[in-house]
């Protein structure tokens, strides 16, 4: 089984203002509701592994799968025998960027587990595009 769901939303600040606070896991928490905390092995780059602790004390380990600076990153969690995927994209608009994440949860139950894992994340991406946008 799986499941799909995309979020969009565009913003004045740059791609490199939305980057900064992507890169920076202990910032995560601060625009992500579902995030209490993270601990990343390494630097931010493909291949570097760590542990996500989401709201309600659940801890997943994650890997990111790619990370193209500026651009682009894929994370991937796996909680049981679930597989989830979000895929993180900026791009480059005129007086701004576009952000896209994209989340695919895979595995039994992932039609009833996606809605849940992708809830808040409107208001993530909102809380986002406003920190970045006071640093621009």
């Amino acid at each position: 089984m799986s499941f799909e769901y995309e979020h969009t939303v565009t913003t004045t600040a740059s791609p490199e203002d939305v980057w900064a606070l992507w890169s920076d896991v202990g910032s995560w928490h601060c625009w992500d509701p579902a995030v209490e905390r993270v601990a990343l092995e390494g630097h931010f780059a493909e291949g570097a592994a760590g542990t996500l602790c989401l709201a309600g004390g659940v801890e997943a380990p994650f890997m990111l799968e790619i990370v193209e600076p500026h651009a682009r990153y894929l994370d991937r969690l796996t909680i049981g025998d679930l597989v989830i995927r979000i895929d993180h994209q900026v791009t480059a608009t005129d007086g701004g960027a576009q952000v896209l994440v994209r989340t695919t949860v895979e595995g039994d139950g992932a039609a009833d587990i996606g809605p849940m894992v992708t809830g808040d994340t409107p208001k993530a991406l909102e809380a986002l595009i406003g920190l970045a946008e006071q640093q621009s």
